[in-house]
């Protein structure tokens, strides 16, 4: 398996979060780390403290995904694990989200499992939008009783809970695991979408592809981050969040409540 790290201006946090895996046994010919066009001294000053790790660098920044995609075709893997600078390994969780794949092959995805610097869990796996789960979340209701209860349930926290592995609409793009063999298939990330969204059709489409998406919750990393599009709906990152999600209203089928037939979601 090979690590994707895509990284924008944020040189200390992906130089942090290679050295967390390092800690635990993850050889650095395994790690890729590319480069956003951050415009800044992100390439040299990660070179400098991690040699031994290939940095590739994009010659433009087309969001998130096309920076996934740009380093994908750099991997050779059976398998990627695709993670943002900001996380950090807590133990080697390699060998189970491999054991996943290779026990199963209707697995194309395997979700990590969030934590906070508390240990507390973000829920990094998710069930497929409802307009309503889209009000709850970007509301006071997720914390009112009984829009609270949509809420936990949007957030699948009954099933993280049990701490089994289990079957999700779609996961975090800040830790995931791919067939790579799938993910080309899918022609990968749409980049279409310049942040936000483009993990929530990677899911969707892997789903119509008739393979699977799970999450593990014994594969534990932390996330420290800030949910920037949980801020106001006038804020720069609630307004590409509103905009990626008409893109993916346009492309699938948001219901106005929660379906559990995915497929109904899924048709376009």
């Amino acid at each position: 398996m090979q690590v994707i790290i895509v990284n924008y201006r944020t040189p200390d946090l992906t130089i942090r979060c290679v050295n967390s895996m390092a800690l635990k046994g993850i050889s650095k010919r395994d790690i890729l780390i590319l480069d956003n066009n951050s415009g800044d001294d992100s390439v040299e000053k990660m070179a400098m403290k991690l040699p031994g790790i290939r940095i590739i660098e994009a010659s433009h920044n087309g969001g998130f995904g096309a920076g996934v995609n740009f380093g994908m075709r750099h991997v050779s893997a059976k398998y990627a694990l695709v993670l943002n600078p900001d996380t950090l390994f807590i133990s080697d969780i390699v060998d189970n989200v491999i054991g996943l794949f290779e026990n199963d092959e209707t697995i194309g995805i395997v979700g990590l499992n969030l934590l906070n610097p508390d240990l507390s869990p973000q829920y990094s796996a998710r069930r497929f939008y409802s307009y309503l789960d889209i009000l709850v979340r970007r509301t006071r209701l997720q914390s009112i009783w009984p829009w609270s209860w949509l809420n936990d349930r949007h957030l699948m926290k009954k099933e993280l809970a049990s701490g089994s592995v289990f079957s999700t609409d779609w996961v975090l793009g800040t830790g995931f695991a791919v067939r790579k063999a799938l993910y080309d298939s899918l022609q990968g990330m749409d980049e279409g979408y310049f942040l936000y969204m483009e993990d929530v059709d990677l899911c969707a489409r892997v789903w119509a592809a008739e393979y699977r998406v799970v999450c593990s919750p014994a594969a534990a990393i932390i996330h420290d981050h800030q949910r920037a599009s949980a801020q106001s709906l006038t804020s720069p990152a609630s307004r590409i969040h509103l905009k990626s999600l008409k893109r993916f209203a346009t492309k699938f089928n948001i219901p106005m409540f929660y379906v559990r037939n995915r497929m109904h979601v899924l048709r376009t």
